[in-house]
């Protein structure tokens, strides 16, 4: 699937648009499902924004489409992520569709 990136002055901006696109489950509510079955999800957006001062303002914004079309969001605060984290997995993911490309 093709990959589009848009680009939104804030987090609540993108998700508003992705919950537009159809983006309704808030996947930080059920991390489980990413990091129990990680080759069942794709991401097909990512917003990333960056603190203008303090590192701690970053953001990555994912749209995440499983393969059964449960579409969702996933938002991830900062950078430190736990091996196990979803976040952990979904980078892992956005390297891998990048390799593929």
């Amino acid at each position: 699937m093709e990959r589009q990136m848009y680009h939104y002055a804030t987090v609540s901006k993108a998700l508003d648009e992705l919950k537009e696109k159809g983006f309704a489950t808030d996947f930080n509510l059920q991390e489980d499902k990413i990091t129990d079955n990680p080759d069942n999800f794709e991401i097909v957006h990512i917003y990333r924004y960056e603190g203008e001062s303090d590192p701690g303002d970053e953001a990555t914004v994912y749209g995440i489409k499983s393969k059964g079309g449960e579409r969702g969001v996933f938002v991830a605060g900062d950078l430190s992520m736990g091996d196990e984290s979803a976040t952990h997995v979904l980078n892992n993911l956005s390297i891998r569709g990048r390799q593929d490309l």
